[in-house]
């Protein structure tokens, strides 16, 4: 794809130490279109730094930040942030607090109070225009935040675990919410330690470990590199024996289902044979690519096991 650097971020190389420990090596990826960019990793991986150093809130000891092909400044440009950890002032009302981060945006007062009252109707959040931040649940404290990233109708959004501590409901919410903005075509970049969460929403991925970047690229052809190696079985009757005469050995046995990895699709077009001729009701029969938990789990072993070896 032809990079447009009028409308693109660009990470390049940025790393972060401190003293002897280094948090974050060498990290590149790009955004050359609309779309979300996930970053992934357990906690302590690096995520936050990166997020950090591109939003220039933390310094770098090398690489480059480009958005449209000049240094990014979320100052003067639109960017929203919606943080991991939550920075509501407890005391003050919540809408002198959004008419604060907006007017530091630059937006003026009858703007920001057009988008308030779209954003506070579009979350559910009218019943407490009167409240203080400590006055609200943790959810709508949430909420809160997600209108202060989005007040200024940002083009590029970073979100930090953005469904973090959510109820169902208002987790539902801020997946609609996420949709609507990548259907304006917005830049996004999400940190999310939900599996499903970033399989629904990403194109392109980065999963991190210790400061390194263990596994990059598009999701879909990362799950095409694999092939669909893993078969989930539901029947009525017992098919471990024909299984095993396929060269099969479960991986594991729940009430709903028997799970197998393959060596080809041809294994299992023959368990699926011998079922049929077998005359064993078959309930289910899925042959899939591995989900981004396994791959995930997967690179963060492998990444595990290189260092347990240096």
């Amino acid at each position: 794809m032809k990079e447009n650097k009028e409308m693109s971020l660009q990470v390049t190389n940025i790393s972060k130490q401190y003293g002897s420990f280094t948090a974050l090596k060498g990290l590149s990826f790009s955004l050359d279109e609309p779309g979300v960019y996930a970053l992934l990793g357990t906690n302590g991986a690096g995520k936050t730094t990166a997020i950090r150093i591109i939003l220039g809130m933390l310094s770098k000891n090398s690489g480059e930040v480009l958005w449209k092909g000049k240094p990014l400044s979320p100052v003067s440009e639109k960017v929203g942030y919606l943080a991991e950890e939550r920075g509501l002032y407890p005391k003050f009302k919540i809408m002198e607090q959004l008419h604060y981060f907006a007017e530091l945006k630059g937006m003026k007062k009858p703007d920001i109070d057009k988008a308030i009252d779209y954003w506070f109707e579009r979350l559910e959040l009218n019943d407490y225009r009167t409240k203080t931040a400590e006055q609200l649940s943790k959810g709508n404290q949430q909420k809160i935040q997600l209108v202060a990233a989005l007040i200024a109708d940002p083009e590029l959004l970073i979100l930090d675990e953005p469904l973090s501590g959510l109820d169902p409901v208002n987790a539902n919410l801020f997946k609609e919410v996420i949709n609507e903005e990548i259907a304006k075509k917005k830049y996004i970049i999400m940190s999310c330690h939900q599996m499903p969460v970033i399989e629904e929403f990403c194109n392109d991925i980065t999963i991190m470990h210790h400061g390194n970047a263990v596994l990059q690229g598009n999701l879909n052809e990362i799950k095409k590199g694999y092939g669909r190696v893993n078969l989930s079985v539901k029947a009525d009757g017992d098919i471990l024996p024909l299984a095993q005469q396929c060269g099969l050995t479960p991986v594991a046995v729940t009430p709903s289902n028997i799970d197998f990895k393959i060596q080809s699709e041809e294994q299992a077009k023959q368990l699926l044979n011998k079922i049929v001729s077998a005359d064993i009701p078959l309930v289910r029969f899925d042959l899939r690519e591995p989900s981004l938990h396994e791959i995930f789990v997967e690179h963060i072993e492998k990444a595990e096991m290189e260092e347990a070896e240096e």
